[in-house]
């Protein structure tokens, strides 16, 4: 249709419905993030990939480009985010990232929800050598014949499976060796987490003594089932960071599957997954302010996952093809999401 023909009918009162401009309205309606690209980082922990990349789908089908997601460790991301040179990831901790507020507070925001508590987080070791060892708490590895037996590099310490420069619960984990006098007994190996697992996992299947750092959802817990092969090891006391000492409370948990005790002090509060986004992103993007508060994914899913990626489903294109996968499966409640947030935008 030619413009001036177009003006004609208008003028002469035919609405833009009978002229068949009513598809480009709903189409914008469908699309309110088109013409706007969202920057998206991804944490450097690859068990966060994956509902990294269902967001990314999610905010694709509301028309936002999505750049990214850019891997960052936390303390970039989070400088990046408050000063607007990135818009959101998905992979916060908290509280274990409280340490990070002050660094992102001034210009970003936690909003939404991944997942809400029940990301737990501690110390394990394997069954037969805790109670070999009668190992109940991370303390015990001050004694002689346990940091022999799981001294596995012969510097006379117990070898810790801990976390790499920058993530979050490195911090915690070496305030924790001072607080509870371990330097001369524990070993941390902060090498990438995956491959000291995976060198963890071999020397437990040669019947070697193991002792992990992990949290859930991870695959590790899929790989080693506490209760059956690994067991979770309490602390005798809890002490954390001063940012998180508000939280002393809530480490102590009941029910947790594996633990050496009932209730169990794993000396880590459990954990929210959630959103991180710059503040002046969210007031001009409603439809996408309103997606992040939509949107949940059960840890279960999460697990499950994992799992398909420690089996070897792992690299960029498994984990676009199991996001898209997920989002089918669950139709019925990501239509949902999806109408609320083209709603907002109207």
């Amino acid at each position: 249709m030619t413009r001036p023909y177009l003006s004609r009918l208008l003028a002469l009162g035919v609405s833009a419905a009978a002229i068949g401009l009513m598809p480009l309205t709903a189409s914008a309606q469908d699309m309110p993030g088109e013409g706007t690209t969202v920057r998206m980082a991804r944490a450097t922990w690859d068990t966060g990939w994956f509902h990294a990349e269902i967001y990314k789908q999610l905010l694709e089908k509301l028309g936002y480009t999505v750049e990214g997601p850019t891997t960052l460790d936390n303390p970039p991301f989070y400088q990046a985010v408050s000063q607007g040179d990135l818009d959101l990831w998905v992979n916060g901790w908290f509280p274990l990232h409280n340490t990070y507020e002050s660094t992102f507070s001034s210009g970003a925001e936690r909003f939404g929800m991944v997942a809400k508590g029940g990301a737990l987080q501690g110390y394990l070791v394997d069954k037969a050598s805790a109670e070999k060892f009668d190992i109940k708490t991370i303390e015990d590895f001050k004694r002689d014949e346990v940091k022999e037996a799981f001294d596995r590099n012969g510097d006379g310490k117990a070898d810790l499976v801990a976390c790499p420069p920058g993530w979050g619960c490195e911090t915690v984990i070496e305030y924790q060796l001072d607080a509870y006098d371990l330097r001369d007994s524990v070993n941390s190996i902060k090498a990438g987490y995956s491959a000291s697992m995976a060198d963890a996992i071999a020397a437990y299947g040669q019947g070697e003594p193991i002792l992990f750092y992990t949290w859930t959802p991870n695959w590790t817990v899929n790989e080693l089932k506490p209760g059956e092969d690994v067991v979770w090891i309490e602390v005798a006391k809890t002490d954390l960071p001063e940012d998180q000492k508000d939280l002393e409370d809530a480490t102590t948990l009941e029910g947790v599957a594996g633990c050496v005790a009932d209730p169990c002090n794993l000396g880590w509060p459990a954990n929210d997954i959630q959103p991180v986004v710059n503040s002046e992103f969210l007031k001009g993007n409603p439809a996408a302010a309103t997606l992040l508060e939509e949107v949940s994914i059960p840890l279960e899913d999460i697990f499950a996952q994992n799992a398909k990626m420690n089996a070897g489903e792992d690299d960029d294109e498994d984990i676009v093809r199991q996001a898209s996968e997920w989002i089918d499966a669950h139709s019925d409640e990501v239509d949902g999401w999806l109408k609320a947030a083209r709603d907002s935008a109207m």
